[in-house]
């Protein structure tokens, strides 16, 4: 009896701390702007590279800031939670990747 009881407090004990495991890492991944934006410059991105505005050159240091990027976002959440300050950070970040997508687009160079 006294056994069944402990196995009993063991398997609740184990799936408390996996609810709790399981909340904090789907908290701690809740960045849904950052992740629309990233999706959005990565579209970008391709449809200027299939129309054509996009030097093989522009297209790699874009992609490379991209990559970067998501490196940043990496590592905010490594420990479980995405600061204020490293939330402004990487928005920063993806406001300048912005700019530069838009130059790079506009600018007088082109594939062609």
């Amino acid at each position: 009896m006294f056994n069944q009881i402990i196995k009993t407090m063991k398997k609740g004990i184990l799936i408390i701390g996996f609810c709790l495991a399981t909340f904090s890492l789907a908290n701690a991944q809740n960045t849904p702007g950052i992740r629309h934006t990233q999706k959005h410059q990565t579209m970008r991105i391709s449809q200027g590279v299939k129309s054509g505005e996009l030097t093989k050159h522009e297209t790699r240091r874009l992609v490379r800031e991209q990559k970067h990027i998501r490196h940043e976002k990496r590592l905010a959440k490594a420990d479980g939670k995405v600061t204020r300050r490293e939330r402004k950070n990487i928005r920063h970040e993806q406001r300048v990747a912005n700019r530069d997508i838009y130059r790079q687009k506009h600018d007088k160079q082109d594939r062609n």
